[in-house]
């Protein structure tokens, strides 16, 4: 009988918390941005929430909470959530984003790390941080730095933040 091989497939989902605080500029959002050598040069366009993948029995707020706090670090606190819903990224990835109001020094990010082969083909091993920046954006700067499919997230803040100052 032939051995079954394995393949590692990646979630196709992931779960993440769009932190914001009210600011001197207004409303503020702190996004994140992909360490790794393919994302060294990539600014606008690159930034993320901070997120995770879900596996099949992860509830999706536990798994934003997790990855919130592996992506900054234990310095980075979160208040309750209210959900943004989901997206659907270029690649087919789906992210359920939740919303919260989140105080963190960028200065404080202690991200966790991932092993890779670089360069390609080379045969060694390097390790980077998940996040090699993090940084409060107003809301029309996040605009050009997130993901363009994570931009909806920013819109249904703002929704619900025009619909709380109305009660």
């Amino acid at each position: 009988m032939a051995a079954v091989k394995k393949t590692s497939r990646r979630s196709t989902s992931s779960a993440g918390i769009l932190a914001y605080r009210k600011g001197a500029r207004g409303l503020e959002v702190l996004l994140v941005h992909p360490g790794g050598p393919f994302w060294r040069n990539k600014d606008d366009g690159a930034w993320s929430i901070p997120k995770g993948e879900i596996d099949a029995n992860d509830a999706p707020e536990n798994v934003a909470r997790r990855e919130f706090a592996e992506e900054l670090g234990p310095s980075a606190s979160i208040g309750p959530l209210q959900a943004l819903g989901e997206v659907r990224q270029r690649g087919g990835k789906r992210v359920i984003a939740f919303a919260g109001e989140g105080h963190f020094d960028p200065a404080a990010l202690t991200s966790n790390t991932f092993d890779i082969e670089w360069p390609p083909r080379s045969g060694r091993r390097q390790s980077f941080p998940e996040v090699d920046r993090a940084e409060w954006f107003d809301i029309e700067l996040a605009r050009t730095k997130l993901l363009s499919a994570q931009v909806e997230f920013l819109d249904r803040l703002l929704a619900i933040a025009v619909e709380s100052a109305g009660k």
